[in-house]
């Protein structure tokens, strides 16, 4: 197996501004969130139909409904709805930069690496990670160019490994882990954009 080390990339990929990757990385977390968390108000919270005491002469404070907020099993004041979008948007070419800039970063950290074909024949997991060892990173994202069912299968199972197909390679990915695995021909898709 023959491994190219990547030192550095095409010149439009050089010279970009990092605050590009910082929003795409906070734009793409933002729209992972689902947004589910909510709470039931007073008014949503079955029961408390009758006045819990009655207003004068108990020497307490009044009280309208057992399932106002300061009462156990009431409502909850002020918290969550699950009426809020967190979904941000960004700009098409705003994300093509910050995977440029992504990539370039770890080019010039020298943790680009191309391999002419990245196949698992076997299908084993065992073979997969004999394949890695040679590279030798702490973890790797590998981009093929066509996914074939034993080669996923072989990498699927090997902490801090995630295997992708040029499409799907985005500046998340690239800037989270430590070194990419591209196959040639993914790598020559992902540099012409």
């Amino acid at each position: 197996m023959s491994i190219e080390v990547i030192k550095q990339l095409p010149e439009d990929f050089q010279g970009i501004n990092p605050h590009n990757l910082y929003l795409y990385v906070k734009a793409y977390l933002a729209n992972q969130r689902a947004g589910t968390a909510h709470t039931k108000t007073r008014g949503e919270v079955s029961g408390g139909g009758k006045k819990p005491f009655r207003q004068k002469g108990l020497g307490r404070a009044r009280q309208g409904s057992i399932r106002a907020p300061q009462f156990v099993g009431g409502g909850v004041a002020h918290g969550p709805r699950n009426e809020r979008d967190w979904s941000q948007k960004l700009n098409k070419k705003q994300k093509r930069v910050a995977l440029k800039y992504a990539l370039n970063e770890k080019a010039e950290n020298e943790k680009i690496f191309v391999v002419d074909n990245i196949k698992i024949e076997s299908g084993k997991t065992k073979d997969a990670q004999k394949w890695l060892n040679e590279i030798n990173q702490r973890d790797y994202l590998i981009v093929v160019d066509e996914m074939d069912e034993k080669t996923f299968l072989a990498f699927r199972n090997i902490p801090n490994v995630y295997i992708i197909t040029p499409e799907e390679l985005n500046a998340y990915y690239a800037s989270v882990f430590h070194s990419i695995i591209f196959d040639k021909a993914a790598f020559e898709k992902v540099i012409k954009g």
